[in-house]
């Protein structure tokens, strides 16, 4: 996205060894899976070829061993692949083609393109916006970007076959679908030509070969069976420019002493001014006394600020009183959120959880959707891209979809996460939002859904942003599965209440 820095983690960086290792082993092994699966790959040689005629400068990302970019017979053709024993082989075999050793998310190339083509690859990428922001780089006035990705509706199909070995194993996998693709596509500046799906499974079959490029492939029951989805895409010229507007991002925290620093040390400046504004819950082991010292360090330096949720001063009725409880339940994060938007001077207000699971690199994305006028209110996803390992539990992942397929129902706009704590809109837009939370009234002690159906009942533009999903770095989650998960069903009650059953109302009388 335009003015977004792409920032390479230490951990993606291991991770890519590893991804190199991986395809060097099985290099020697990728032409025999090449022909074993040859009804895919012919199918894919065809479609492509109607779409790059012969003659043409061509670049292909994840090129393997070259089959596919020789089959589009440029007059200049380029492969570059992660894998040096993938190039190695691609080069001896097609001696006529350039072939180099290069990570498609960081690549440099001296010239332009007329085709840029990338055959599943993005749902092997670490970050398919980093890859979509160079090819921006690589790209004249006319040049289309191809991208071929598998079916996510077959996910289940698909890791069988490669369990049996029947397919290439891939070191990852996004299983990303034609519309979360789509989304990053525009966020990115690409102008969408055409979106297309084929190769029903029954043609991968002996004999079926005719199938893959039948007209029933088209229909839409069967074309949910297909294989193969396509899309082109042009870059936008020339790219939307940014507002220039401040920003103030709110970390609600309570108990975080140990991801303070690195929430500040690794905050980026966005706009004309970046506020960090530290909502603190009544922590009892130094948080506070952390956010303090981070102050004074950064004087001059960073805008830090500290704003205390509650009294500081101790409680001295039992727990049990009502008072008590009245104290306690104003520590939620819904909360902590509400007095942080309160507070901030920022044009731009966004979220970031304490725990930093979502890393703060991640927040010039969520700003440039709104200062670029693309989003009036962007929603963080973490279902996109493969989880680090313990970042979330399955009980967890499985509630995320489970509500993010309700709220999509709900609210009439597509929501694939609904818990991710990372949100980004305009001070404006949350005026707006604010003036009509008595609608709903206040009960959403966590702050998403207050802000979710806020946006849906004002009619905001909601952007779903995907979010690199890493598991805390020091401290306990506050998340509770059974206690939250109820409230999570009371406020889907309330959803429904407020957006289909009175919809249903009006329309009966």
């Amino acid at each position: 996205m335009l003015g977004a820095r792409t920032v390479v983690r230490e951990s993606d960086v291991e991770f890519k060894a590893q991804v190199q290792a991986h395809y060097d082993r099985l290099a020697s092994a990728r032409d025999s899976w090449y022909r074993r699966n040859r009804r895919y790959h012919r199918y894919l040689e065809r479609a492509l070829q109607a779409l790059v005629p012969p003659d043409r400068s061509v670049l292909e990302l994840g090129c393997a061993t070259g089959n596919l970019l020789k089959a589009l017979r440029p007059a200049r053709g380029l492969g570059i692949d992660l894998s040096p024993a993938m190039v190695e082989l691609a080069a001896r075999n097609h001696p006529d083609l350039a072939f180099e050793v290069q990570d498609a998310e960081t690549l440099k190339v001296p010239k332009t393109f007329e085709f840029i083509v990338a055959s599943d690859l993005v749902g092997e990428l670490v970050d398919i916006t980093a890859m979509l922001e160079r090819q921006h780089e690589l790209s004249g006035d006319e040049t289309q970007l191809i991208l071929t990705f598998h079916n996510p509706a077959l996910e289940g199909i698909l890791r069988e076959a490669q369990c049996l070995g029947l397919t290439m194993p891939p070191a990852r996998q996004n299983w990303i679908g034609p519309r979360d693709l789509v989304g990053l596509l525009e966020l990115s500046d690409f102008t969408i030509e055409r979106v297309h799906s084929g190769l029903t499974l029954p043609a991968l079959l002996p004999g079926l070969e005719r199938l893959a490029d039948a007209a029933p492939s088209r229909i839409p029951v069967i074309r949910y069976a297909n294989a193969v989805n396509i899309i082109v895409a042009r870059p936008r010229r020339p790219r939307p420019h940014l507002r220039p507007m401040s920003c103030t991002v709110v970390i609600p925290c309570r108990n975080e002493i140990g991801n303070i620093e690195a929430a500040v040390t690794e905050m980026p400046t966005m706009g004309t001014h970046t506020e960090i504004l530290f909502v603190d819950g009544a922590s009892t082991d130094g948080t506070v006394d952390r956010i303090e010292e981070m102050r004074r360090r950064f004087t001059g330096i960073k805008d830090i600020r500290l704003l205390h949720q509650v009294d500081r001063r101790p409680v001295v009725a039992p727990v049990t009183s009502p008072d008590a409880k009245v104290r306690m339940l104003k520590l939620g994060k819904g909360d902590a959120v509400r007095k942080g938007f309160e507070a901030a001077t920022g044009d731009v207000l966004m979220i970031l959880d304490a725990d930093l699971t979502v890393p703060p690199e991640d927040l010039p994305r969520f700003f440039n959707a709104i200062a670029s006028g693309k989003a009036e209110f962007v929603n963080g996803s973490r279902l996109l891209y493969p989880m680090e390992e313990r970042a979330m539990k399955f009980v967890n992942y499985l509630g995320n979809k489970f509500f993010s397929g309700l709220f999509t129902w709900l609210l009439g706009q597509r929501i694939r996460d609904t818990l991710c704590g990372t949100k980004a809109l305009e001070r404006d837009a949350y005026a707006k939002i604010a003036a009509g939370r008595a609608y709903f009234g206040e009960f959403d002690p966590f702050g998403d859904f207050d802000l979710l159906f806020g946006a849906a009942r004002q009619r905001l533009r909601i952007v779903d942003m995907p979010v690199r999903y890493r598991r805390r770095r020091a401290g306990v989650t506050k998340v509770r599965v059974v206690r939250h998960g109820v409230l999570l069903i009371a406020m889907s009650l309330i959803a429904f209440r407020k957006f289909k059953l009175a919809r249903w109302t009006r329309a009966w009388r």
